[in-house]
């Protein structure tokens, strides 16, 4: 059973279910949709792709609405065929998050049966008001002809901006602290209260995650999950923030988990961790719960797999990178670029941020063979990995502007395009006009979820990195030292 429900769906078509739904007249009517699971950890979300208008004779209104039984029936002939579950939409006058009427909970309650059993997926209600807010639920089975009504955290509207309904008595708005009042103070309560609330994923603990999940804290974010295998080795002490020399040998999540813990000004904090990689089972999953992923990585394919998540699972994906130049031995320059992505926007393939031939040699377990390594030029890409700390902590900030403008829009602005600091002449870019390329692959996905593939599956680096540990917990039980240090936990 899962722990929590979510909605989402692509800008896209909340536009075309908005207006058909809300109407001039403030009277009610309705319609049905397909949806996907996307099934993480502890949360199903069903993925709105498919919205099923009614056309002549499927519905009657009067103030009200109510639909006859063919439209019904062409909904599950579609939802079979799509293999897709159905989705019953209507509309209320009122704004904000509404609840339920007897007689909204008695037609929902008697196509629960039917969906579930035409499709194995529950049946999903949505109900918007006239101001374009959200309120959703699953109806989940229980023995026999039962049906139970949970609902869901948040319903979320995924393009260029960020849009999400929270369910005040299941994710109550944070409470006004004064710690962060000069925070509330630029954006606002409302806004506060929708960034807060958020559930954020940072993929990779490393220099620039580390930077971000101490942003995110003091600015009172509330929800993290933290995702990465590796721990803290000697050469990440001059750039992991946090991190001391007793720190060597410790997970980087641990690390993350309690600076987090430490600078936090939220009230209540949930961090969840977990030390597999994102393209394994565990970790591809805990990212599934997540509303906002940070891209914080240094490989091709969890790159790949966000870029996945971005589209097919409608999670907004920031990413960035750092490219260290040298000439002749000497730093010649740097460059570091960021980007969103997500519906309506290009995806990190059309921007090139990684390439299929790459992926493979991942897959296949290439760039954690020493011999593959070794057989590579000193300056090819798989071996740049120089970095200092004022590089890092810059891309970091920057990618937390994005989730600003992403969710807010405050100034007007909620995509800043691909970014791009050059150190040489010292200026960044900004590049609007980028989009994907004609039938990207990825962006034809979006919305289809779990409906066609997953992308997890084994990991040398992450097995690689657990067969280290486990070595090296050995060592500490021993208490052998490490760089003259004791390499016990304290």
């Amino acid at each position: 059973m899962h722990r929590e429900f979510n909605i989402a769906m692509p800008r896209s078509v909340n536009d075309v279910l908005i207006n058909h739904l809300i109407r001039d007249d403030y009277e009610e009517d309705l319609c049905f949709a397909l949806w996907s699971p996307s099934d993480g950890a502890d949360r199903l979300t069903a993925l709105l792709h498919s919205p099923v208008l009614p056309i002549a004779g499927d519905r009657q209104r009067h103030g009200n609405a109510s639909f006859n039984p063919q439209y019904f029936e062409r909904v599950c002939s579609l939802a079979m065929k799509e293999r897709c579950g159905i989705a019953f939409l209507h509309s209320h006058p009122g704004n904000g998050w509404q609840g339920m009427s007897r007689d909204d909970i008695n037609a929902e309650m008697r196509l629960a049966g039917a969906a579930a059993g035409l499709t194995d997926l529950p049946l999903v209600g949505l109900t918007v008001g006239h101001d374009g807010t959200w309120s959703g639920r699953f109806w989940a089975h229980v023995q026999g002809k039962e049906y139970s009504l949970n609902w869901c955290r948040a319903v979320r509207v995924v393009g260029n901006r960020l849009c999400v309904s929270f369910a005040d008595q299941l994710v109550p708005k944070p409470e006004f602290r004064e710690l962060f009042r000069r925070t509330v103070t630029v954006w606002g309560e409302e806004n506060h209260a929708n960034l807060a609330r958020l559930r954020i994923g940072i993929v990779g603990l490393g220099s620039v995650g580390s930077v971000i999940a101490e942003n995110l804290a003091r600015m009172g974010f509330e929800n993290f999950v933290l995702l990465d295998f590796d721990e803290v080795q000697p050469h990440n002490l001059d750039r992991l923030l946090g991190t001391t020399e007793d720190d060597i040998g410790k997970l980087k999540i641990e690390i993350a988990e309690r600076q987090i813990r430490r600078s936090s000004t939220a009230a209540h904090l949930e961090i969840e961790g977990t030390s597999f990689s994102i393209a394994e089972q565990a970790g591809y999953r805990a990212a599934l719960d997540c509303d906002v992923l940070f891209s914080c990585v240094d490989r091709p394919r969890p790159r790949y797999i966000l870029n996945h998540f971005a589209y097919s699972h409608l999670i907004p994906v920031i990413d960035g990178g750092i490219a260290v130049r040298f000439k002749g031995g000497e730093f010649s320059g740097v460059d570091w670029q960021l980007q969103t992505v997500g519906p309506d926007r290009p995806c990190l393939s059309c921007l090139q941020a990684f390439n299929m031939s790459d992926v493979a040699t991942e897959i296949e377990g290439k760039l954690d063979d020493p011999s593959y390594l070794q057989g590579l030029s000193n300056d090819h890409r798989f071996k740049r990995n120089e970095n200092v700390f004022p590089f890092s902590s810059n891309l970091a900030s920057l990618e937390v502007l994005h989730l600003i403008a992403l969710v807010t829009g405050i100034a007007g602005i909620s995509d800043f395009g691909v970014q791009r600091f050059r150190y040489l002449p010292g200026l960044l870019d900004a590049d609007t006009e980028r989009a994907c390329r004609p039938n990207c692959e990825f962006a034809q996905l979006t919305g289809e979820g779990d409906r066609h593939f997953s992308l997890h599956g084994k990991d040398f680096g992450a097995e690689a990195a657990r067969k280290r540990q486990s070595i090296t917990k050995k060592q500490h039980n021993k208490g052998e030292n490490y760089g003259g240090k004791s390499y016990m936990h304290k």
